[in-house]
């Protein structure tokens, strides 16, 4: 009898994303099920009761939080297929150093932009220019941020692809002339079957993002 595992998820995530990405990258079979950040399930509380968010990966009928302890989770348990992570020990820190900068630093100055009112626009959206000009320099001449391959920090990243043009609609940032960079190592990344099928379309995106601001008052 195999494995069990069921995603608990929103598709619009970037956090959720990533974890789509690697268990596409690992070619893992599993149950999704959409959550409802307002209106959260009974499930998803009992699965992770102390931050009570999204992504939440059940394998065998054991929760797994956060989404990158979930992606070194199935890094390691599935070790046969596609490594996520650098195996040399220095390498693995830096990937994990910017992912976190990723994780809290970019999304952190993205929702500023999706989830404020129109005058806080122009600070957000430099302060977002000026944490992906941080990660533009990381990456540098380099076809991905490991080097050759596609890896941890590329997978921590790319989901937020798919809301550029949800942040140029909302606030009129344009990060492909900004950041032009970003834009070849993107479709670079795109070229890959589990990282193109697990992105969500930016029309989609900016649907739940109108209905989300008038549910939050800041449409």
């Amino acid at each position: 009898m195999g494995d069990e595992i069921v995603l608990l998820d929103t598709h619009v995530s970037v956090f959720g994303m990533r974890v789509r990405i690697a268990l596409a990258e690992k070619g893992i079979q599993y149950e999704y099920k959409e959550q409802d950040l307002l209106n959260k399930s009974t499930l998803l509380l009992q699965m992770n009761p102390i931050h009570k968010k999204i992504p939440v990966l059940i394998h065998n009928g054991k929760p797994i939080c956060e989404s990158h302890i979930i992606v070194e989770y199935i890094d390691e348990v599935w070790k046969d297929k596609s490594p996520l992570l650098p195996s040399d020990p220095y390498k693995r820190a830096h990937a994990r150093f910017w992912t976190d900068y990723i994780g809290k630093k970019i999304y952190d100055a993205g929702m500023k932009i999706w989830s404020s009112k129109v005058e806080v626009h122009e600070t957000a959206n430099k302060e977002f220019i000026n944490c992906l000009k941080v990660l533009e320099g990381e990456l540098g001449d380099k076809p991905y941020f490991n080097g050759e391959n596609f890896g941890l920090v590329d997978m921590a990243f790319i989901p937020f692809y798919s809301w550029f043009p949800v942040y140029k609609k909302l606030s009129n940032l344009n990060i492909v002339e900004e950041c032009p960079k970003f834009v070849s190592w993107a479709k670079r990344c795109m070229q890959k079957d589990s990282v193109s099928k697990c992105l969500v379309d930016p029309d989609a995106i900016y649907d739940f993002i109108v209905m989300f601001r008038q549910k939050i008052g800041v449409a």
